[in-house]
């Protein structure tokens, strides 16, 4: 679960909190072309306030007065199924003839929102079953990554932890890194031991400064699948320290700025620190996706997109992962 839908949880109890009626819808399944992924969700209060997003507009307006008016989810969940004909892909902007299935569920005691965010801000991954006839929710320790599953009667859905981004170096690079990965809901921490690049990162919203050493830093954290690390310094005594522990976690990402020469030199480098052959080839370098990136914001940004295509299983076999040959491959060498 992201940190958006970690803020609509809270949100949701705080109207509560203060006797509102709110009913959460989430997103269970898509067809064609949708615009919020399953797992999204909205909080409707019984004035018509929301927030959340289970369609990015297309749909939200008619779910806040469909529920202000009664007509859904006063006592117990029910779905709603948006995108059905062809009419209502016209009346309501779905895209590509996308359809949209929501669960809305009138929140509750019952519903462990409470619960389930206490788990999530201790970095639990926790599954949450909500039984349709009852509106009876159950918590439970997963494994599973960010799944939803619904039959009809039971409507499972797997939260937390957020994505976390682990930046090696604080210079100019890495405040355009930083902020771009706190917009994708990445819990980032920057390490930067020299004193020289701390300015102004007390006032990054969303980033954490350490002055740890990178390697020390790297095991501290208990990286997880769930985890990525770029390393950006061009400075082999920090680079190399994060990238060798780095490499023999679960990171599903682990990155280092730099040409292909550079990259090259750097494998040699951490085969020699006993990082075995296959944990090097885990190692995106040159990182980021060749998109002609040459200024700080656009080099950001090939990262994220690397690492975004990375976590949602894409095929980078293409070009624009293959770096020989570029004409902007050093990548501020």
């Amino acid at each position: 679960m992201n940190s958006l839908d970690i803020d609509v949880i809270r949100t949701a109890l705080d109207w509560q909190s203060r006797g509102h009626r709110v009913v959460m819808g989430t997103v269970v399944r898509t067809w064609g072309s949708a615009p919020r992924p399953p797992g999204s969700l909205m909080i409707i209060r019984d004035d018509g306030q929301v927030a959340g997003s289970v369609s990015g507009g297309c749909i939200e307006d008619d779910l806040i007065r469909r529920v202000a008016e009664g007509e859904l989810a006063l006592r117990q969940p029910e779905t709603t199924t948006y995108g059905q004909t062809a009419e209502e892909v016209r009346r309501f902007g779905l895209p590509c003839g996308g359809t949209v299935q929501i669960v809305l569920e009138p929140l509750s005691a019952g519903s462990r929102l409470r619960e389930l965010l206490v788990a999530i801000e201790s970095h639990r991954r926790v599954q949450r079953r909500l039984d349709m006839t009852t509106g009876i929710a159950q918590l439970e320790d997963s494994t599973d990554g960010d799944r939803v599953r619904f039959d009809g009667q039971t409507l499972s859905t797997v939260h937390g932890p957020r994505l976390r981004l682990l930046v090696i170096g604080g210079g100019q690079l890495s405040r355009y890194l930083a902020s771009m990965a706190v917009m994708l809901d990445y819990q980032v921490t920057v390490c930067e031991p020299r004193t020289e690049y701390h300015e102004g990162w007390e006032r990054m919203d969303g980033v954490t400064l350490s002055t740890t050493m990178p390697d020390d830093l790297v095991l501290a954290m208990h990286l997880d699948e769930h985890s990525a690390v770029v390393a950006v310094t061009h400075d082999p005594k920090l680079d190399d320290l994060a990238l060798m522990e780095a490499l023999r976690t679960p990171a599903f990402y682990v990155g280092a700025l730099g040409s292909l020469q550079n990259n090259g030199k750097r494998r040699e480098r951490l085969l020699q620190f006993d990082v075995s052959e296959a944990e090097v080839a885990r190692l995106h370098g040159p990182v980021g996706l060749n998109l002609g990136a040459l200024t700080p914001p656009e080099i950001a940004m090939s990262i994220v997109a690397e690492m975004t295509a990375i976590r949602r299983g894409m095929d980078l076999s293409g070009p624009l992962s293959n770096w020989s040959g570029s004409k902007t491959v050093c990548l501020s060498c």
